[in-house]
């Protein structure tokens, strides 16, 4: 069968999903849509994709499709994801999920209602290293896991004159924002490796609100946060510690240690490094090679390199009409907009708040 395809958002999609989509023989990307003609007329000519809109509804309402992808801001996701489900498409939505969890609770009732597939774009469960790491934890390789740390600190929202004024990554009423944008990877990376989260106290904020637009110098306030942190007790009883700050004057880079009471495992995202020792002996590489990183025309990087595998997992299942195999569903997308919902809860309250 050919899986006739539409995407919505021409950035990221551009990005990751496009090139992805393309390595797949049977996926025919038919149409796109975008708030901008110009970027998906663009996108288009680059993918060579024969129908274009600026209007999505038009688009879904006009043609049939079998998979409608969505990259767009946040606050789109829940009204896209619910008229692409009832036109009769299966859904890759982007994280975080939505706005809230009462968004995502109904995006994720309405997709098994109408039993379609459901995916959400946290593409680091494909990655190879990150697979390996869930292997380890789960054949008791290092023990009980008793802690888990997330850092990663940037200086590429440091600068006041970064974007453009009023860009949606730095407005909170649009779903911008670090929590939702690292935050939900982290969330899920914890959930893929250690089950459920049982309670969570944090603390988000807003380090640099003062703003200008890059081009025009004009002043602007930014309302979506840059830097937050929070710790997660699990179900499990392990701990984990997060710290992301993007308002930095330099980057140090971000790292993962998992620590447990046979052993200890620790990732570098900068060099993709995975270091595993056993109780009482030294540190040994055990870095996986994704199989996609070399493919011609995927773009460098992690997260576009693992969208590849994603594509062709939800494609497979899609042509043999059975449910994913891996990938985070809606329903763990479900879970993360709860996490998320209580980190922002706990930080205005100023305490612990349980899942």
């Amino acid at each position: 069968m050919t899986i006739r395809t539409a995407i919505i958002g021409a950035s990221f999609a551009r990005a990751a999903y496009l090139p992805a989509l393309r390595t797949i023989d049977d996926v025919e990307v038919a149409a796109i849509a975008s708030a901008r003609l110009s970027s998906a007329q663009s996108t288009a000519d680059q993918f060579g994709i024969p129908r274009v809109y600026d209007d999505w509804r038009r688009m879904l309402g006009e043609r049939e499709f079998d998979l409608v992808c969505i990259a767009t801001p946040t606050v789109f996701h829940a009204p896209m994801t619910l008229a692409a489900l009832d036109a009769g498409a299966h859904v890759l939505c982007e994280k975080p999920m939505a706005m809230n969890a009462d968004e995502s609770a109904a995006m994720l009732e309405r997709a098994e209602a109408l039993g379609r597939l459901h995916i959400i774009g946290h593409e680091l469960r494909f990655n190879p290293n990150r697979r390996k790491i869930k292997s380890l934890i789960d054949s008791g390789a290092i023990g009980n896991v008793r802690a888990l740390h997330m850092h990663n600190v940037s200086s590429t929202w440091g600068a006041a004159a970064w974007r453009r004024a009023g860009d949606w990554l730095l407005r909170e009423e649009m779903g911008g924002g670090r929590l939702g944008a690292s935050g939900s990877h982290m969330i899920d990376m914890m959930r893929f490796w250690l089950g459920d989260i049982g309670a969570v106290s944090g603390q988000v904020a807003t380090m640099t609100p003062e703003r200008f637009d890059k081009d025009t110098g004009a002043p602007w306030r930014a309302s979506a946060d840059d830097h937050f942190s929070f710790t997660a007790e699990m179900r499990s009883g392990a701990l984990c510690s997060v710290t992301v700050s993007f308002s930095g004057g330099h980057g140090a880079g971000s790292h993962t240690e998992i620590d447990g009471s046979e052993g200890a495992i620790m990732l570098a995202e900068s060099d993709e490094k995975l270091l595993v020792a056993r109780a009482g002996e030294d540190y040994e590489e055990m870095t996986l090679r994704d199989r996609n990183v070399d493919r011609p025309g995927i773009g460098k990087g992690i997260w576009n390199v693992s969208f590849v595998a994603l594509m062709e997992e939800l494609a497979a299942a899609i042509r043999e009409r059975r449910q994913l195999t891996w990938g985070a569903t809606f329903a763990d997308g479900h879970q993360c907009q709860i996490a998320l919902d209580a980190i922002r809860q706990s930080s205005r309250e100023r305490r612990w708040v349980a899942l």
